[in-house]
């Protein structure tokens, strides 16, 4: 087992967060694969931190004052042992196939975890949205989609929103979809109400991740009612997680994009994240506006002399990071404890660095790992494909109601499982336990495929 560990390390030396997240599930996975021999012998965890495909080209594309651009796409299909692959595009400058690979790699598990039949995938670009026009997002993606339809089908690969891709990108890959198929499919999750798109995809994996937490305080004997939050990002997952914050009686009090974040000492109010939505939405704006907009909001710059993790010194009772992988390193994990959080459940892909799980698990702190507390997000992205394949649509309190049942199977499975390989209350563990034995049981089935 170490020594595929080691070959993976040795492989790809080149590639720091795929090797990460490989690290992190081996050490959780070294109790389960010690108890079944089957896995060893089939060696399945050697199998799995290998993709069955990727995929990676060029994207072209003009600008509106007629230059010529080139960009890179990637699409990397995990595992299908147990539905098509699902997973997000994701377009931002710093996406390499390092970052890819690890995110492709957590999404098998997190939907594995979800209860519903959706293989694992990653894909998208290091095309920039942010400060480009709509019609220069809309060459961009009908050129990325004029590749990837070959490699994607509702029956192969699903592919959603991520980073940089919200309802206007999908749109568009939609409509190349559309076009050159000349089908109409749910082959992409994310979409709009008029053309597909299922209540409550939006608020997906905030609400998830709210629903989860509260779970976890639950079998604590605590409660998010009252409690701080501190959450960061600004985009679609932290104005949902600051929105079901504010609905549960918790006392949201902290945002933040790439520039800086916001402390608001009083907590939001729903004025407040409904001119957030405004500004990242519908204005493409910067978090800095808040401020200046609200005068009990404080404005907190990212610099030389502060960087993100000046956003997690506050005093508080819980922490949502909702921003990108890595936003918690073991000195912000440190710094969170010593302001009194005793809950971190994570709405962003592999939010904390190895060394900052550490810190939180030899504290006893209740940590969601993203696997599973983020997983909303996907579970509905799967709901969205049965509504597609019924034609048909559920009400959002329907929906709404199906996310919370899952988020609460999910977080039972992971209890459960950390229990059985004898480590309770460890959802580490239990995350990554529970959603490789579903795949692993998948893959012996199938045979040496």
């Amino acid at each position: 087992m170490s020594e595929g560990l080691q070959f993976v390390k040795d492989r790809d030396p080149h590639e720091p967060e795929f090797i990460q997240s490989v690290t992190e599930v081996y050490e959780s996975l070294k109790v389960v694969l010690d108890a079944e021999a089957a896995y060893r012998k089939a060696k399945i965890f050697e199998r799995l931190v290998e993709p069955e495909r990727m995929v990676i080209f060029r994207v072209p594309w003009q600008d509106d004052k007629g230059e010529y651009h080139v960009n890179r796409g990637f699409r990397v299909q995990w595992n299908s042992a147990i539905g098509p692959y699902k997973g997000g595009c994701r377009f931002h400058p710093s996406v390499n196939l390092s970052i890819m690979k690890f995110l492709a790699f957590e999404q098998t598990f997190k939907n594995s975890l979800t209860t519903l039949p959706m293989g694992g995938g990653k894909g998208g670009s290091d095309f920039d949205p942010k400060g480009r026009s709509d019609d220069e997002v809309m060459r961009f993606c009908q050129s990325f989609m004029t590749e990837m339809f070959r490699h994607i089908g509702p029956n192969t690969d699903v592919p959603a929103g991520d980073m940089g891709v919200g309802a206007r990108e999908i749109g568009y890959m939609f409509g190349t979809y559309r076009r050159i198929k000349n089908e109409f499919t749910g082959v992409l999750t994310g979409k709009g109400m008029s053309y597909g798109g299922s209540w409550i995809r939006p608020e997906a994996t905030g609400y998830g991740n709210v629903y989860f937490a509260g779970e976890m305080a639950e079998a604590a004997g605590r409660t998010l009612k009252g409690a701080v939050c501190m959450v960061s990002g600004s985009g679609n997952v932290a104005q949902f997680t600051l929105e079901k914050l504010l609905q549960v009686g918790a006392k949201p009090v902290s945002a933040s994009d790439s520039s800086g974040s916001i402390y608001v000492a009083d907590g939001f109010t729903a004025e407040m994240i409904a001119f957030l939505k405004n500004l990242k939405n519908v204005k493409r704006g910067r978090i800095k506006e808040m401020a200046d907009a609200f005068p009990n909001v404080e404005y907190i710059p990212f610099d030389g002399k502060a960087g993100p993790g000046v956003q997690w010194n506050h005093k508080a009772d819980c922490a949502f990071p909702s921003a990108t992988q890595n936003e918690i390193n073991e000195a912000d994990a440190q710094n969170m404890i010593n302001n009194g959080v005793w809950l971190v459940s994570e709405g962003s892909n592999m939010s904390t660095t190895l060394g900052g799980i550490g810190v939180f698990q030899e504290n006893k702190i209740l940590y969601g790992p993203a696997k599973a507390s983020n997983a909303g997000g996907v579970a509905t992205s799967g709901l969205e494909m049965s509504q597609n394949s019924m034609r048909y649509l559920w009400t959002p309190e329907e929906v709404d109601q199906k996310l919370k049942n899952i988020m609460v199977t999910i977080h039972k499975t992971c209890l459960d499982t950390a229990a059985k390989y004898g480590r309770p209350g460890d959802y580490v563990l239990g995350a990554n336990a529970a959603g490789f034995i579903k795949v692993a049981e998948a893959m012996l089935a199938q045979g040496l495929v």
